[in-house]
């Protein structure tokens, strides 16, 4: 059995680690490569690092900080934000990522996600996906620019079409969840693992080792992310990941570590 991920979010704003609730209200949360040393140290299976606006700024990545974060770590990178075409892709990938992130530009340009796939292959790909309640109630609406702009499109068609795109793994973040620290939206994940078939990791709402239990065992989720509980030393990762074990839930524990 595949072992399921725990994976930390460094937010990336004016080149300092940051985070708020609902996508709102950010205060800083320290420096981007210290804190990637500190997590690859500390046992995280992968690293996220999304530079969130360099969207809505019109800008690329700090590739130049990707770098130096790609340099403390030897556990898989995702860097997102700013990518709009392959060579933006690329460039990242050489700037040391895994695999790049798309959110708002493979809504504008869904090719993107297939030319991407393509070119650097599905596993190189992931389709992060911000979305939240519709307020009837029904179902979910997908949300671009950092979460500040509705699009109408609904989750479950758009994730779909992600996987039929070709991207190897979805980011799924409730908009709703977001830094609320009241646990993952499990309805949400369960209609979204139950519609795709390659791996979807649960983001937004961490708060309790309890909330990484219940993610595994109520839904399809492969891998669970969260920030600040990691940032600010609310919860460690060893923590969630012994817990885990205890629940017979398959994650992988460094021996050196144990």
């Amino acid at each position: 059995m595949l072992k399921k991920r725990i994976i930390p979010c460094l937010d990336i704003k004016d080149g300092r680690v940051v985070k708020g609730v609902n996508f709102v209200g950010l205060r800083d949360a320290g420096d981007p490569v210290e804190s990637a040393k500190e997590y690859n140290d500390l046992g995280a299976d992968e690293l996220v690092f999304l530079d969130i606006t360099a969207t809505k700024e019109k800008r690329k990545t700090l590739a130049e900080l990707v770098e130096k974060v790609a340099a403390q770590v030897f556990i898989p990178l995702t860097v997102g934000g700013g990518i709009r075409t392959v060579e933006d892709m690329q460039f990242i990938l050489r700037a040391g990522a895994d695999k790049v992130s798309v959110n708002s530009a493979a809504v504008k340009n869904p090719e993107l996600v297939k030319e991407g796939a393509l070119k650097f292959g599905s596993q190189c790909i992931v389709g992060a996906v911000d979305a939240a309640k519709r307020d009837s109630g029904n179902g979910w609406e997908i949300f671009i620019h950092g979460g500040s702009k509705e699009t109408g499109i609904d989750l479950i068609d758009w994730v779909k079409e992600l996987e039929e795109l070709g991207a190897g793994e979805i980011l799924l973040t409730s908009i709703n969840s977001d830094g609320t620290k009241d646990g993952f939206d499990l309805e949400m994940l369960k209609a979204v693992t139950e519609a795709v078939n390659i791996p979807v990791i649960a983001s937004g709402g961490a708060g309790s080792i309890q909330h990484f239990i219940d993610v595994f065992k109520n839904t399809g989720a492969d891998a669970a992310l969260a920030a600040s509980i990691f940032h600010f030393g609310e919860i460690a990762i060893r923590d969630v990941k012994f817990e885990l074990k205890k629940e017979e839930i398959p994650v992988r524990i460094e021996k050196n570590k144990s």
